[in-house]
């Protein structure tokens, strides 16, 4: 048999323990300020009925799904005539063939969850759900096939306070992972917008049959800059009249006070946009009742490319920090009623792990102290005391203590070296001498010298409790 190199699909990678440590630091971290401020957490499926996930990420989404071939010879069950018969379309052909697929978010398998759970949930439902999700994207920076989601949806109620919890929820989580606004490259900017202002202008406009089209290129205004949004929405079909008018809007957009009293004017006749600009004011006053509002900014390029978002958007970035956004979310109005229930409203956020994961590791954000779950490492010189080390290790794990023995005779180079790679901040070595006195000495494993000597077991307990 020939032997096969060992390789990864695209997008995806092998995590080492270390990086595993990190990575548990971040999602304790927000799985805490979740609980404090009463999120409860929920379990899916990593798979998903293919009905359930198409149709609710518009056009683009739907081409990132990844599908999973039926189980059995399916083939045999289709008959090559149904094809050149039927002259079936990309989309009817892949139905005959693949019923499920890969979750691609955490959002809509909560509204088929909700649906089938309802009369077993408390409304409001207050959930947080973390998990791997799926995207056939090109893989590049900060952007994989396979990554972590950590997710907080209020299900259930219309109030736009859970909009201000959860935008304290973002500033709360950053902090705590140290990102610190004074110093270079940390800085959190949260970005808020509003779907129905987004509408309003649509109407504004008088574009109506173009909307799909505006949302898409709003949404790249990142990517492309200022200009090259003008240009796309030429190019799909704006007049230049209504290009004129959107120049107006996008020339408020440095300052909020200005941008939401344009909006004031030009939405005068236009309910939809008016209750828009009520809802982003009523936001921003609150956060400012909490002192939280110097992270928190308004911006009318902000679109958000999932097509369920129906109220206020948010997106969170790092500035100077190469890798895009860090989290985002919204209010969606309609995902429930899609799967058969009742029509309830939903807000929520999400915390884009991986990237966050790469800029603390390029800022060098986590604490030195992180993998540090062995507290001592105990070595036996030979073989006559491994079973009287053993015991010693025991004896500290009774009580609690992360302690681990190395087994194996190799030279003491060694030991530090595992002790360094493994992150055990101290080691004890037993021989014949240490087992008769029961005393021991402890190394420091990083200065490679003696900490103390002629320790007891329990002076060891006392030292790591």
């Amino acid at each position: 048999m020939s032997k096969i190199k060992p390789s990864l699909s695209k997008g995806t990678r092998d995590f080492l323990p270390q990086e595993v440590a990190k990575r548990n630091y971040i999602f304790d971290i927000i799985k805490s300020v979740f609980r404090k401020y009463g999120f409860e957490q929920i379990e899916t499926p990593a798979i998903e009925r293919l009905e359930t996930l198409t149709g609710k990420y518009g056009e683009e989404g739907d081409k990132l799904l990844f599908k999973i071939l039926n189980s059995g010879d399916y083939f045999s069950e289709i008959r090559n005539s149904k094809f050149e018969i039927r002259n079936l379309t990309s989309q009817e052909a892949t139905t005959l063939i693949s019923e499920k697929g890969l979750r691609y978010d955490l959002t809509v398998p909560l509204a088929r969850y909700v649906v089938q759970h309802q009369d077993k949930l408390a409304f409001p439902f207050k959930r947080f759900h973390i998990g791997p999700v799926w995207r056939a994207d090109r893989p590049q920076k900060g952007r994989y096939q396979e990554f972590y989601q950590c997710d907080a949806d209020v299900i259930g109620s219309n109030s736009l306070l859970n909009e201000v919890e959860l935008l304290q929820i973002y500033i709360e989580v950053f902090r705590l992972l140290r990102f610190d606004p004074q110093e270079p490259g940390q800085k959190l900017v949260v970005t808020i917008n509003n779907r129905k202002i987004l509408q309003g202008v649509i109407e504004y406009l008088d574009a109506q049959n173009l909307s799909s089209q505006f949302f898409t290129i709003i949404d790249k205004a990142d990517k492309i800059g200022y200009d090259g949004v003008m240009s796309e929405l030429s190019n799909v079909g704006f007049t230049q009249d209504q290009l004129t008018k959107l120049q107006h809007i996008f020339s408020q957009r440095q300052n909020v006070d200005r941008a939401l009293d344009y909006f004031d004017v030009i939405f005068k006749d236009i309910e939809l946009g008016r209750k828009g600009v009520d809802e982003i004011r009523y936001v921003l006053s609150h956060l400012n009742q909490v002192d939280r509002t110097n992270h928190v900014i308004y911006d009318i390029l902000l679109a958000r490319g999932l097509d369920y978002y129906t109220g206020l958007i948010v997106e969170v970035k790092i500035l100077d920090a190469k890798v895009g956004s860090v989290g985002g979310g919204g209010r969606y109005d309609n995902l429930t009623e899609m799967f058969g229930g009742q029509n309830l409203s939903g807000v929520g956020i999400s915390f884009g792990i991986e990237r966050i994961y790469d800029v603390m590791e390029e800022l060098n954000l986590f604490p030195e102290t992180i993998a540090q779950g062995v507290k001592v490492l105990f070595v036996a010189r030979n073989a006559e005391v491994e079973e009287f080390t053993f015991k010693q290790v025991q004896t500290l794990r009774d009580d609690d203590i992360p302690a681990e023995i190395f087994l194996g005779n190799v030279k003491k180079q060694k030991h530090f070296t595992y002790a360094e790679q493994k992150g055990i901040p101290f080691m004890v070595e037993i021989g014949e001498n240490e087992m008769a006195s029961g005393n021991f000495r402890l190394r420091n494993v990083k200065e490679r010298k003696e900490e103390a000597a002629g320790l007891s077991i329990q002076d060891l307990k006392t030292k790591f409790i």
